[in-house]
């Protein structure tokens, strides 16, 4: 049974719609207009056109952050995905670690980027429930009232060479360089932070749950589910993505169907600085970065290949 871990209301919540100039060289933000809340913001997250996509002058609903999150374990490096069921478009998605970011924190969307993966990426060994720093400074515990956190072995954030084209707001440009672009359907600006999760040798065995807060009635409610962790692993080699996905249960990989996947739509072609599309489909996005689907590792091929191993051992044999 799902356990809620914690109760908000959002109406608390306050953004801010944005000014956005684009130019092939790069990109600026600013804030315009007065706070909008969770409401209000969703009303103004409509379809928009823009017919040049490299150099524009727009209004945007509000500014969007998500974290490209690598996670290092045992040697390995994964991309890690969430799976959320999308309430204001009606559908369901595999998406990057992802959050609105408030007023407050408009000129400082890292920090909105780093508390979305304390708040949605949440690691489990059997003495307790990591928590974790971004550099030298630890990250929030969202669920220490529901969770035990342990207070040593802290999982480390750092951040990972970021995109080419510079991206301010207003006068500051922000150093770590995220991607950005303009998201047609939702009249949003999306920035994208490219993260790295080391998790400690010793926290062991380790699995991964993902938690996300849903619209209930007048409340956005978080709850955790161990039966569907809904954290997903890409499997990564020599930094390329591998069509494979995993979930992680006390340090197993468990395979996760691909079939009938749709992922969000930063997976999906970016023109200049503006991305048209709501979602991809996972076999198309597998065919547009030229990746093939392995083929599945039953017992039979397992001993075929075994079989094959004695039998040449054997020739080896008989030729001495």
């Amino acid at each position: 049974m799902p356990r809620t871990l914690i109760r908000k209301n959002p109406s608390n919540f306050k953004t801010l719609p944005l000014h956005v100039e684009a130019s092939p060289e790069g990109l600026c933000y600013q804030s315009i207009g007065k706070p909008q809340n969770f409401s209000q913001t969703q009303q103004r997250r409509k379809q928009i056109q823009l017919p040049d996509t490299q150099r524009f002058a727009v209004e945007l609903a509000n500014l969007g952050v998500s974290v490209r999150l690598t996670l290092h374990w045992q040697n390995r490096d994964y991309w890690v995905l969430v799976r959320q069921r999308r309430q204001d478009r009606g559908d369901v998605v595999l998406k990057l670690i992802s959050g609105y970011v408030p007023a407050q924190e408009l000129n400082l969307p890292l920090h909105t980027a780093v508390q979305e993966v304390a708040e949605e990426c949440l690691l489990e060994t059997p003495e307790g429930w990591l928590g974790g720093r971004f550099n030298d400074t630890w990250l929030p515990a969202p669920y220490a009232d529901a969770l035990h956190y342990r207070e040593a072995l802290p999982f480390v954030l750092t951040p990972q060479s970021g995109a080419a084209r510079p991206v301010r707001c207003a006068n500051l440009q922000l150093l770590e360089r995220p991607r950005a672009y303009v998201h047609l359907p939702t009249a949003s600006l999306q920035l994208i932070y490219d993260l790295r999760l080391q998790v400690p040798r010793e926290a062991k065995p380790l699995s991964l749950f993902h938690v996300d807060e849903r619209l209930e009635g007048d409340q956005l409610v978080a709850r955790l589910n161990r039966t569907r962790p809904d954290l997903y692993l890409m499997p990564l080699e020599d930094g390329h993505p591998r069509a494979e996905l995993y979930t992680l249960k006390k340090d197993r990989l468990l395979p996760a169907s691909t079939r009938g996947v749709y992922l969000a739509e930063s997976f999906a072609r970016q023109e200049g600085w503006v991305v048209r599309d709501e979602r991809i489909r996972w076999k198309d996005w597998i065919s547009q970065q030229g990746l093939t689907t392995p083929k599945a590792d039953t017992g039979l091929q397992r001993l075929t290949g075994k079989a094959r191993e004695l039998l040449q051992m054997a020739r080896g044999g008989l030729r001495k």
